[in-house]
């Protein structure tokens, strides 16, 4: 598949050679570096933005509501400042590796503290490794951030094969367990011998793939979001063994399945029709991922921006945006060749869940296919766990590999 994107250009962060510090030479030094050309060019179509008519009400029934999408393309374009954006992209180290044909992009953020974890930290659809910033440095220098030094990680954040800097995809197949291969090849050349891995949405169908394909390695998977989601109701007969809490998610699997799984049909049947609009289109690209940001943030009610703030929502954005990997991020994310459900073997490997107001994990159904040691149930938070409450995630994250150590 092609997606046709500008990349921005790479510069090393040194002149030292990328095989320093014992380093693989495949490991490559990366500089997020935008040419201004790019920057001019998307201010210019944001200013001859053709914004459609609206529908009645205006409303999120429809869509991100007309009068709300204004306001934030007037900020993108008047107020918001990528360069300062940028500066805190490149205020952590990130490198480049190419891994069965792919280029991975990655944010490598080692501990102070020498007996640090080595933790993967895997995103999903619609984010991107701007997600995990505000978790960087308490799970790497836990004692600046109050912490114990013995909580330390090396935090490992790659970029999923066909999004942003790890964008487009050069071929088909890039399902989890080719992307946990891939994961697994990364932390090899990282010279990692032992580590966990965490992530939410796709991330957390990849990281308990890590741990199939790599069991001696991993240590931990820890979860948030959609570990244990039945996709396909149960009998009456088991729908009543169920607990209220339980019922209520299982409510909501159905309702999204009713009425928010359009966009998933779109992507994983169409994703180039859909790209040939999104990568041309910076105002459409903030729609697509806007709407999906309101209807999963805690309170749902509450405008995205509100949530997860205005700068770090339109910076999410701009990875796809600049990188023009609408197209491969949906093919990738939704167009897997294995179908949803399709059960998988236990790892034996210790998996921890955190489920916020907004997921929808249920134990007894994650039990089948991940050996569940730690689940904790929380009354609010959506599903941008490391955006929307990024204090009780390193919390969840520290307790659960305490003991894994």
């Amino acid at each position: 598949m092609d997606t046709t994107g500008t990349h921005p250009e790479t510069t090393p962060t040194t002149s030292a050679p990328a095989s320093r510090d014992g380093l693989d030479p495949r490991i490559r030094p990366f500089r997020v570096d935008v040419p201004q050309a790019q920057l001019d060019d998307l201010r210019a179509r944001l200013a001859r933005t053709r914004f459609p008519t609206p529908l009645p009400g205006d409303d999120w029934d429809t869509g991100v509501p007309v009068a709300y999408l204004r306001t934030l393309v007037d900020h993108w374009e008047n107020r918001y400042d990528w360069r300062a954006e940028e500066a805190r992209l490149n205020a952590w180290p990130h490198v480049t590796t190419d891994i069965d044909g792919q280029r991975i992009h990655l944010l490598h953020a080692r501990s102070p503290h020498p007996d640090a974890l080595p933790l993967v930290l895997t995103h999903g659809w619609p984010g991107s490794f701007v997600e995990f910033l505000d978790i960087l440095g308490p799970l790497t220098d836990p004692v600046a951030h109050g912490g114990d030094a013995r909580d330390a990680f090396h935090v490992v954040v790659p970029s999923l094969p066909g999004f942003g800097f790890s964008g487009p995809v050069a071929d088909a197949g890039w399902d989890t367990a080719r992307i946990a291969r891939a994961w697994a090849e990364l932390m090899r050349r990282l010279g990692y011998a032992r580590y966990g891995v965490q992530g939410g949405d796709l991330g957390a169908a990849v990281s308990p793939e890590v741990a199939r394909v790599a069991p001696d390695a991993v240590v931990g998977v820890h979860v948030n979001g959609s570990i244990g989601m039945p996709l396909h109701g149960p009998d009456e007969a088991e729908r009543a063994t169920l607990t209220p809490l339980e019922q209520d998610r299982l409510a909501r699997v159905e309702s999204f399945m009713r009425e928010e799984f359009g966009y998933i049909a779109i992507q994983s049947t169409r994703p180039q029709a859909l790209a040939a609009g999104l990568v041309d289109s910076p105002v459409g690209q903030l729609a697509w991922i806007v709407d999906k940001f309101r209807e999963w943030t805690y309170p749902r009610t509450a405008l995205p921006d509100d949530v997860v703030g205005r700068d770090r929502l339109l910076t999410n954005v701009m990875i796809y945006w600049l990188t023009g990997t609408a197209g491969s991020a949906a093919y990738v994310g939704y167009a897997q060749e294995n179908a949803w459900g399709t059960p998988a073997a236990v790892s034996g490997v210790p998996t921890g869940a955190i489920m916020f107001a907004d997921d929808v994990g249920i134990r007894r159904y994650a039990e089948r296919e991940h050996r569940i040691t730690r689940w904790v149930d929380v009354d609010h938070g959506g599903h941008f766990a490391a955006l929307e409450e990024p204090e009780l995630l390193v919390a969840d994250v520290r307790e659960f590999f305490r003991t894994l150590r």
